[in-house]
């Protein structure tokens, strides 16, 4: 792994897009239940995903609510410990299974925005308190220096210092949220519906703000959402997920104007037309399978317009089916 380790918390900007940052093979993230009626069962929220993210690029995820998303970003972070047989490799090293002794060192070389700015800041504390925090807890000097900086980095004034997260607006706290996950000079962001919870107004400015940040320290994002057209506006590649599994990864401008995987299609056509040409309206019947009890063959088969047979009885492999283009779908490989 590599840190800077300046006394500056900006970074010479170096896009070296080549070099992979993060590798994942065969993740899986298995949890155990209770039924209301006492049986124990397996929820499997990320089932056997693989796909690698380079230096500098913002790298998207995005589906339904409950696909597996936040888990698989908590899980990358070492936040939950990822099923035997996982690999994840961070700058070549194996943080399959991070042991305590090295999660404090990984925590300055990858960080975590929250969705709900409100919810992730000690109401009890003032947001000087909240900003030094990771300097305390890593011993770290020069904290108050850097904090001051942090806050001319996120567009905060200085006497925002003194106040408590309930004084300032949503917008305001998810730039101090911004601001605590950049303390470490972390070269990785796991930025998990940063902006969701705001209004449409502060998203842009928010959105607006990471890209920024991106060009000036050179920061990698695995950006997770729901909202495609954030999505559109802020990815290099995006992988959509259904049930735990990644069906589709291709560039932003494939996914939008190419796109294969029938779930992928529904998505985009519920949002307003981007590439200026009208999309066919696809409406989606049936609920979501439980990922308990997913379905056999291509988890989609029993909401896809298009099911064949096959769709019902075997799993789609996740091949190329162009330049930078991966999808699993029977109908798309036939």
């Amino acid at each position: 792994m590599q840190h800077n380790n300046t006394n500056s918390i900006a970074k010479t900007s170096n896009h070296d897009v080549q070099k992979n940052i993060l590798e994942v093979s065969h993740l899986k993230k298995t949890f155990q239940i209770k039924s209301p009626d006492g049986k124990k069962g397996l929820l499997k929220a990320v089932d056997d995903v693989s796909f690698k993210i380079k230096k500098g690029e913002t790298f998207s995820l995005v589906g339904e609510s409950g696909c597996g998303k936040s888990t698989l970003g908590r899980t990358l972070l070492g936040l939950y410990t990822p099923d035997r047989g996982s690999k994840i490799l961070f700058n070549g090293e194996d943080n399959s299974n991070i042991p305590k002794s090295k999660r404090k060192n990984f925590a300055k070389q990858a960080q975590l925005i929250f969705q709900d700015p409100s919810a992730c800041l000690n109401p009890r504390r003032t947001i000087k308190q909240i900003l030094l925090e990771p300097f305390k807890i890593h011993k770290m000097k020069n904290g108050e220096a850097k904090i001051m900086e942090l806050m001319d980095m996120v567009g905060l004034a200085s006497r925002f210092l003194d106040r408590f997260p309930h004084e300032m607006s949503g917008g305001q706290k998810q730039r101090v949220g911004i601001a605590r996950a950049l303390a470490l000079g972390p070269e990785l962001i796991v930025c998990d519906e940063p902006v969701s919870a705001l209004d449409v107004s502060i998203q842009a400015q928010v959105i607006n703000l990471l890209e920024d940040l991106q060009k000036q320290l050179n920061l990698t994002y695995l950006f997770i959402s729901h909202d495609l057209s954030v999505v559109h506006h802020i990815s290099d590649r995006v992988a959509v997920m259904y049930l735990g599994k990644i069906v589709e990864l291709t560039t932003r401008d494939n996914l939008y104007e190419q796109t294969q995987h029938p779930y992928t299609k529904a998505l985009l056509s519920s949002i307003p037309d981007i590439c200026g040409e009208p999309r066919e309206k696809i409406i989606l019947t049936g609920d979501v399978p439980s990922p308990s009890n997913p379905p056999s063959g291509c988890r989609f088969h029993t909401r896809c317009p298009a099911v064949m047979d096959i769709c019902k009885t075997k799993e789609p492999d996740f091949i190329q089916t162009s330049s930078n283009h991966f999808v699993a779908c029977h109908i798309c490989t036939k």
